[in-house]
């Protein structure tokens, strides 16, 4: 389980990157001489953490299409926690995630109870959440989207996520995120019934995150690998692969 003092607000740049199986093998033994395990998962078996997210859009799929229109100033509220298990405490985060360009803005605030959302859906979910929201500015926005949007919650993502820090440059991050899923629900915790699919099957999405700007040594891997960035949306994903929404370009 995540402690529940992870970084509530930050503002940094995030690219992406789409890897074969064979590949970040390969990126992983390189990037080890210049970075280490997040001391999350240091001491985990396999060094990584589960992530899962369920995200809420409005009737007409507004940040979905806003993503695959490419517009630049944009933002999506989100339900985070570190756990697939229901039995399992694990701290539960309302999030809205924004991008300027390509800065990307991330508020969260963590929701009161011990497992506030464990088996609510729908319309009782959202109760949940209002009545589990610290005073925040988060959940003042939240609300005001909830009932101008008509906010509702859309799919479920979970991936596996192994982190990296670097050894010199606390701001610079790697992590890997592979074993992606998404499910047709609207709660944290769906029943086995529920419709399921995998996503970017065989790939793993690694994510570069850094404040100022990539260490040489990263310019270096990105030439010799011939790295191409690319604009990769988990959730716009999962919505296709249920399908919820197809990209019209």
């Amino acid at each position: 389980m995540l402690p529940t003092s992870t970084k509530l607000h930050f503002a940094r740049f995030e690219f992406k990157y789409l890897l074969p199986e064979h590949l970040r093998r390969e990126l992983e033994s390189e990037i080890k001489y210049f970075m280490e395990f997040d001391p999350y998962v240091a001491s985990l078996q396999d060094h990584y953490y589960i992530v899962r997210s369920l995200y809420f859009d409005d009737p007409y799929y507004s940040c979905y299409y806003d993503k695959v229109d490419g517009i630049h100033t944009r933002a999506k509220f989100r339900v985070r926690t570190y756990t697939n298990d229901i039995n399992k405490p694990s701290p539960q985060f309302l999030e809205i995630k924004g991008r300027y360009n390509n800065l990307v803005l991330k508020h969260r605030v963590m929701l009161n109870g011990e497992r506030p959302l464990a088996q609510e859906k729908g319309d009782g979910l959202i109760s949940k959440i209002l009545k589990a929201l610290p005073e925040s500015e988060v959940g003042r926005q939240f609300e005001y989207e909830l009932y101008r949007k008509r906010l509702y919650p859309v799919a479920l993502v979970d991936y596996c996520r192994r982190p990296y820090i670097s050894r010199f440059d606390p701001e610079f991050r790697l992590t890997f995120d592979n074993h992606l899923q998404s499910t047709l629900t609207k709660g944290v915790f769906p029943s086995p019934t529920e419709t399921r699919r995998k996503m970017l099957a065989g790939y793993t999405v690694m994510e570069v995150k850094f404040r100022q700007h990539i260490p040489s040594w990263f310019h270096r891997l990105i030439q010799s690998y011939e790295l191409r960035r690319v604009s990769v949306s988990k959730i716009c994903e999962a919505m296709e692969v249920l399908e919820l929404a197809q990209d019209p370009n």
